[in-house]
């Protein structure tokens, strides 16, 4: 079964960015509060929809006209009933069987004998494959109380903006969590690959594919919503200052004006390669170990026949941050507190990659805050937070036709639908040789900067970079380290 494409993954993607606001009615108040002034449903008010997502004339936001409040709050009851009830089962191997099992628990708002009295309408909540993820979550090292209080002690916060895709996204007030809505296909499609995705994470608990803890479904006012909790990969404590959707396609992969005037904007392939040209450097052994990551995770991809992913990139440049003037007192406290340490292993932007690259190299920094330490070409320290997305694609017979139409009018070898294999090829090729290089082993970034100076035109491009520091476009003009 194939997967319902979440829309353009910079649309869905914007929504997961610690700069776009969270909506105001997500963490203004407590679960209790919350629950008290509750009316699950829409009555009569327009509604804004994008896909199954609107918005009515209170701001409320809707979900298959159930409203975000009580999506949360039917959310955190589940998942507390579920988690209990999972620690009375015995630890055990995980059986080809426990990927298909489905729980079900309805919560009638009186409360029951199992469940608690509640302010929504009645719902029901299912549990998939719990054994199965139960595993999952040992093995990143989250414990069942752990999960609890990261998404139950707090209100869920609310990502506002969440573009084409029509899903809803929530964080947990601890960064630790991101809960999407997804499509039925989609959701399916997860459950299919659950076999599959048990065996990869067995062999390589190190990876960029994004990590799933849970599979779960509210049914209310007669509508199945089905949510998935992942790892978080921006942590909303760190300012990012630039982000990119990259798919190694440039069939019109460039930012929407409407995207450009975001607070911070998706921008996509053609936007790297204007912004960026020169790309941006690793240490050898981080590079070689990023790279080796997406080799062997767009293989697995590649025996689902998976396509349409996209590597998600936000960066944060030391260098800019440091100078940036600091607005308010909150703001000051907010840009310079570091992230708390993440609950689950190899969750962190450079835990994914090789371990052997954690340590070493010759760009070390005070605090690596989860990211990967990388440079421009000025010689700026940056912070890479990236991951893949958008994984529940299938290369559908849809697929197939829209490809094949799209090859008609243009070059076939652009456009991001592509056959699964191909797809992977362009994806790592474009990752490891245009957007990712090698930093010169010798000489350092010092001596390239003494060498600038040697001639007064040099000199002086050298002083044009000193003062241009607003941006991370890359000017032609700046001698540049060969790649190794």
């Amino acid at each position: 079964m194939a997967s319902a494409s979440s829309g353009p993954s910079a649309a869905g993607v914007s929504s997961l960015d610690p700069a776009v606001p969270s909506c105001a009615s997500s963490s203004a108040s407590g679960i209790k509060r919350s629950m008290a002034s509750e009316v699950p449903y829409a009555s009569g008010m327009p509604i804004k929809k994008i896909g199954h997502r609107g918005v009515d004339s209170s701001g409320e936001t809707t979900y298959k006209k159930t409203t975000s409040s009580a999506l949360k709050g039917a959310i955190q009851l589940g998942i507390t009933h579920t988690v209990g009830s999972l620690s009375t089962k015995p630890e055990r191997d995980v059986l080809m069987q426990d990927f298909y099992v489905v729980e079900s628990i309805f919560f009638p708002s009186e409360g029951s004998n199992l469940t608690p009295a509640h302010h929504y309408n009645d719902f029901r909540f299912k549990t998939y494959a719990p054994v199965a993820f139960r595993y999952f979550r040992e093995l990143f090292g989250i414990r069942p109380d752990d999960y609890l209080y990261s998404l139950c002690s707090e209100p869920l916060i609310e990502l506002c903006n969440s573009g084409a895709s029509g899903s809803l996204f929530y964080v947990s007030s601890d960064d630790e969590f991101i809960i999407k809505t997804v499509q039925h296909k989609e959701a399916e499609f997860l459950q299919k690959l659950l076999p599959g995705y048990y065996m990869n994470l067995n062999q390589n608990p190190r990876t960029l594919l994004p990590k799933f803890y849970g599979l779960y479904c509210v049914q209310a006012g007669g509508k199945n919503i089905r949510i998935v909790v992942m790892n978080n990969l921006l942590p909303r404590s760190v300012k990012m200052h630039i982000k990119y959707d990259l798919k190694g396609s440039t069939y019109k992969r460039r930012a929407s004006q409407k995207e450009r005037e975001k607070p911070l904007p998706t921008f996509k392939d053609l936007d790297f390669l204007q912004d960026i040209p020169d790309g941006l450097f690793l240490d050898a052994d981080m590079y070689n170990a990023l790279c080796k990551t997406l080799q062997r995770d767009c293989l697995v991809l590649q025996s689902f026949k998976i396509m349409d992913y996209s590597l998600l990139m936000s960066i944060h440049n030391i260098d800019h941050a440091q100078r940036e003037p600091l607005g308010s007192e909150a703001q000051s406290s907010a840009d310079t507190r570091r992230p708390a340490p993440q609950k689950a292993l190899y969750s962190t932007a450079m835990e994914s990659i090789q371990g052997e690259a954690r340590r070493g190299g010759t760009m070390e920094t005070d605090d690596h805050m989860g990211g990967i330490p990388a440079r421009n070409s000025k010689g700026e320290r940056l912070l890479l937070y990236i991951g893949i997305i958008d994984i529940l694609q299938s290369y559908r017979f849809v697929k197939k036709l829209e490809h094949s139409w799209k090859a008609l009018v243009h070059d076939g070898d652009t456009v991001s639908v592509h056959r699964p294999g191909f797809y992977a090829e362009r994806f790592q090729r474009f990752m490891c040789n245009t957007v990712f290089k090698k930093i010169p082993l010798q000489p350092s970034w010092k001596s390239l900067k003494l060498q600038s100076q040697s001639s007064p035109i040099e000199q002086k491009n050298s002083e044009d970079l000193e003062q241009d520091s607003t941006s991370l476009v890359i000017p032609r003009s700046q001698p540049l380290p060969q790649q190794c």
